[in-house]
């Protein structure tokens, strides 16, 4: 799947929504890390470094999306599509 800079950054917006209905906050922080998912107390967090660019930001939010569940959920097939080739 080839998308252009406008398109990971839709698709960014439709992955922070999606991670919002899972319950998942979704923060930007800058650091020496790439990010994911983890547990903080009992809040899901997925932290993003945010000096990535959009695509790293995509696939690192699409990992932590897939390590959180996404098979329960109903997703658009594009959405899914993206989810499922982004493999970091």
């Amino acid at each position: 799947m080839k998308l252009k800079e406008k398109e990971f950054e839709n698709l960014l917006n439709d992955l922070k929504s999606l991670a919002a209905q899972m319950g998942a906050k979704v923060r930007f922080e800058r650091g020496d890390f790439k990010g994911g998912y983890c547990l903080m107390k009992d809040d899901k967090l997925i932290v993003i470094n945010k000096l990535s660019n959009t695509q790293r930001k995509v696939m690192v939010l699409a990992a932590a999306l897939k390590e959180l569940g996404i098979d329960e959920v109903y997703l658009p097939p594009n959405i899914r599509e993206a989810i499922e080739e982004m493999d970091i």
